[in-house]
């Protein structure tokens, strides 16, 4: 087979990455380190259908964006984010399920000596299959062991490698020793494309509950806010609203002016005894003595309408 000449390639690569752009909205940007070419292989077949991976020179991927700028002005806002060793994985569906596929193809790995840890790496207790002539090695790492049957039993769990650490050489030795592989590795999402817009992955865990929420919480500190200063907005019309109806309706208890809203509130508490009966549980209840209950429910009365006002912070004429 005749190898493609370079400049050939160039402009086939230009034209490939600018045709994606067009016809897919959506992409992701993402870090392949540590990713070999059967996970690779493995990832494409996974998002078949769903997205479509492309990988290049940075170099290559900045100018042919910056060729495609006349067309499409929202890609460069990609531009910043092209560094390091990044691909694209372009698609037209859900963000949040194309994300899902992505991260699940991930291959257990082992800690190699001079890599980033991506995580914390702990060693718990547990009795080993070494033997005792190992036991000057995990003296110089500072864990604690004891010879058990013949073997080296490590006694307490041991924080050997934190996060953005390098493996070192006497620790990645120990873990392939422990046949432990502590690290996983896949595509990592770095950034989000979508149509002309760049994004933290992070911002796909927002759900609508979340922005509902933070809405209701914004208009309560507006209506506070407006409460407090005096100042009417339609978050606080409503309450003031309620407070004024309030207001009228203690003039309206305390003196001979009425409105209809009032009306059943004083003739409540002009005979409270009429409401007593039907609401009583049991005919036994009402038999009872009607003078006595008509006292608590008066007081229940009274004390519920102090405690109204009480709670909205205002006096019976202010």
């Amino acid at each position: 087979m005749v190898k493609e000449d370079r400049k050939v390639w160039k402009a086939n690569y230009f034209v490939k990455i600018t045709s994606l752009f067009d016809e897919y909205p959506k992409a992701f940007i993402v870090k392949v380190d540590n990713v070999g070419s059967k996970q690779m292989q493995q990832i494409r077949q996974g998002l078949r259908g769903k997205g479509v991976i492309l990988m290049g020179k940075n170099t290559m991927m900045r100018k042919a964006i910056r060729g495609h700028l006349d067309t499409n002005p929202g890609l460069e806002k990609l531009l910043p984010a092209i560094k390091h060793n990044v691909g694209f994985v372009f698609t037209k569906d859900d963000l949040t399920e194309v994300r899902s596929l992505i991260l699940e193809n991930k291959v257990q790995a082992p800690a190699r000596a001079g890599a980033v840890a991506p995580k914390d790496v702990k060693i718990p207790a547990q009795v080993t299959t070494l033997g005792p002539e190992k036991t000057s090695f995990f003296q110089a790492l500072s864990i604690p062991t004891k010879i058990t049957k013949g073997t080296i039993e490590i006694l307490n769990e041991v924080s050997l490698i934190k996060e953005g650490e390098k493996v070192g050489q006497s620790e990645s030795t120990l873990l392939n020793m422990l046949n432990i592989s502590p690290f996983t590795y896949g595509l990592i999402i770095d950034h989000v494309y979508d149509s002309g817009t760049v994004f933290s992955p992070e911002v796909l865990d927002i759900t609508n509950a979340d922005i509902i929420a933070k809405f209701v919480e914004g208009v309560r500190n507006v209506a506070t806010v407006s409460l407090a200063i005096g100042y009417p907005t339609a978050a606080s019309a409503p309450h003031s609203l309620i407070n004024g109806f309030k207001r009228l309706l203690a003039v309206a208890v305390e003196t001979d002016y009425t409105f209809k809203e009032a009306e059943q509130t004083k003739e409540y508490l002009k005979d409270p005894s009429k409401f007593a009966v039907a609401a009583a549980p049991a005919p036994a209840a009402a038999a009872g003595k009607p003078a006595a209950a008509a006292a608590p429910a008066k007081e229940a009365v009274k004390e519920e309408s102090e405690h109204s006002d009480e709670d909205m912070g205002f006096g019976l004429f202010d």
